[in-house]
């Protein structure tokens, strides 16, 4: 791995990938040696890996698709996580199919410490509302979102619209797990995965009606849908 600060040789042809491999590998160490992008800098990267700066922009076009980029890989490992609890608990209903993706999350945020503070607990680049939707953490919200949807299309009804209560949830389910690292509470696992069926009981009713509950939109609601893209999914 080169030093930093020590030069490197040009990339031959084919070489392309490996570097951008190195350099998403030296973001993950800036951001956890760090604690914040507040240092990150195209410069910075680029002298923790021994480029120059532009080779940096030949792959990423500003900080904040670089910092999304190296963190993509463990949103991408929490979505297959959930999505994995989703189908092994198919056969029980929809709404223990939320419940294993809930606790499926919770446990991804107590076995996975470093990553989870990587990923919601280090600040990340700040950007215009409307490029939010493109954040790798969509691959988590989409997957509340669906199964938050699916409840109430089988009758379950909402205590929030949708995209309100999929935010109320994953929130939710952050503070509770991020209270445990931050102040290293020695509490169960059981003892969270508890705490996160009583929200998700309190966002979905227990008792099933007979046609979709989606509450009416609130003005919340609408500004967190504009938010979404399910682009590139």
């Amino acid at each position: 791995m080169p030093g930093r600060g020590t030069g490197r040789p040009r990339s031959r042809r084919g070489e392309g990938e490996q570097l951008r491999a190195e350099v998403l590998a030296a973001v993950n160490r800036l951001l956890h040696e760090w604690g914040s992008d507040e240092k990150l800098t195209m410069r910075a990267v680029a002298k923790e890996v021994g480029v120059a700066a532009p080779s940096i922009y030949l792959h990423f076009a500003d900080k904040a698709e670089l910092v999304w980029a190296a963190l993509a890989d463990k949103y991408e490992q929490l979505a297959a996580q959930m999505r994995a609890a989703d189908l092994a608990a198919a056969d029980e209903g929809v709404r223990e199919s939320l419940r294993a993706q809930v606790h499926a999350y919770c446990r991804f945020a107590l076995h996975n410490a470093g990553h989870y503070r990587l990923m919601y607990e280090v600040r990340q680049p700040s950007v215009e509302l409307s490029r939010m939707g493109t954040h790798p953490a969509r691959l988590v919200s989409r997957r509340l979102r669906g199964a938050l949807a699916a409840c109430a299309d089988d009758g379950y009804p909402l205590s929030l619209p949708l995209h309100q209560a999929a935010n109320t949830l994953w929130t939710g389910l952050h503070g509770l797990v991020s209270v445990q690292h931050s102040l290293s509470v020695n509490t169960s696992e059981d003892m969270v995965l508890g705490l996160a069926d009583g929200l998700m009981d309190i966002l979905v009713g227990a008792e099933r009606g007979g046609r979709p509950a989606y509450p009416p939109d609130t003005p919340v609601e609408l500004l967190i849908a504009r938010t979404v893209s399910d682009e590139g999914m």
